[in-house]
């Protein structure tokens, strides 16, 4: 029973240590080295481990490079790999590009990968063109006419200005801001709809894919319609406008006559007041007067005679003739 516990011991511990040896050791990785052709030794897999880089994501792109014939070393590799690059993308970059006769050294190639740009998406992109669909750009006529266009702009990945060049949300815009540049200097938005190629023409004869990414090859008109009225439109919120603004200047002046108005009516009521003032002065002067012998009671009594005298004559005056008061003159 010993025996059986001990030797399950021994192999618990022999599995242990072939695991430990197999993970600082990569010996299968170096026999598939080996066999491709590779040659690599294993003090410099372990070496790898020790600096942190997992053999595998060398070995292997190592492998595909030499079956290429592509002539990289391993050191090339590694440094990519520990400058934060994906190796695997790179090498595959590199075989398309043989494949494709495009020139592209493992240098540039690098580059286009830490730039944070997809290399074998570019490659891909020049052997086979993409189409950019852009969004409808609307633009006005001279004759004030809405024009919807839609546009497929077909473009080539430019491998020499990958590092530093502008992405396609460049181009859609540049393309949006040619399409409005040639609507707008169209006369009528007729001559737009009989000849949609004067837009793809315009467009291409601007060099829109300078300092991008990116060859522009062709410029298709996808489809394009007719919107609003846009000059009767804003025809109408002009005198719209102007009636706003005539109907504030209208109210303006009716406030300053009521204010006016007001004013005048607040001065009558003055001079009313003031005429009141001097009446109630006339009884005093009278009763000064009287008491100084400046006045005798004939005299006064006289006076309240002509007042009521001017009274009747006053209101006989007033009186509406066409009504009457009733009563037949006799």
């Amino acid at each position: 029973m010993d025996l059986n516990i001990q030797l399950l011991i021994i192999i618990a511990l022999a599995f242990i240590v072939l695991a430990v040896f197999f993970s600082f050791f990569p010996f299968m990785l170096w026999i598939s080295a080996l066999a491709s052709g590779v040659r690599i030794s294993i003090i410099t897999l372990v070496a790898m481990r020790l600096r942190r880089v997992i053999p595998s994501r060398i070995v292997n792109p190592m492998i595909k490079a030499t079956k290429a014939g592509l002539g990289l070393t391993i050191n090339q590799l590694e440094s990519h790999f520990l400058a934060g690059g994906n190796v695997d993308r790179v090498v595959n970059a590199l075989i398309a590009a043989q494949r494709a006769n495009i020139p592209l050294v493992f240098e540039r190639a690098a580059a286009i990968d830490l730039a944070g740009r997809d290399v074998l998406q570019a490659v891909q992109m020049s052997v086979n063109p993409r189409v950019i669909e852009t969004p409808i750009v609307s633009a006005v006529a001279k004759d004030g006419i809405e024009v919807k266009v839609k546009a497929r702009v077909t473009v080539r990945a430019n491998i020499d200005r990958l590092v530093g060049g502008a992405g396609e949300e460049t181009i859609i815009a540049r393309v949006g801001e040619g399409i409005v540049t040639t609507v707008g200097s169209s006369g009528s938005h007729k001559d737009v709809l009989e000849n949609p190629d004067l837009i793809s023409r315009t467009v291409l004869n601007k060099g829109l894919d300078s300092g991008t990414a990116f060859e522009i090859l062709s410029i298709d008109i996808a489809d394009v319609d007719v919107g609003k009225n846009i000059g009767a439109h804003l025809q109408t919120e002009q005198a719209e406008a102007d009636k706003r603004i005539a109907q504030a200047k209208a109210e303006e002046r009716r406030a300053m006559a009521v204010a006016q108005e007001q004013e005048m009516k607040a001065r009558v009521v003055e001079m009313r007041a003031k005429v009141v003032e001097a009446e109630s002065e006339v009884p005093l002067a009278m009763a000064e007067a009287l008491k100084g012998g400046n006045l005798g009671v004939m005299d006064y009594m006289n006076l309240k005679n002509l007042e009521a005298d001017t009274q009747m004559r006053g209101s006989i005056g007033r009186a509406d003739p066409s009504r009457g008061d009733g009563k037949e003159e006799r």
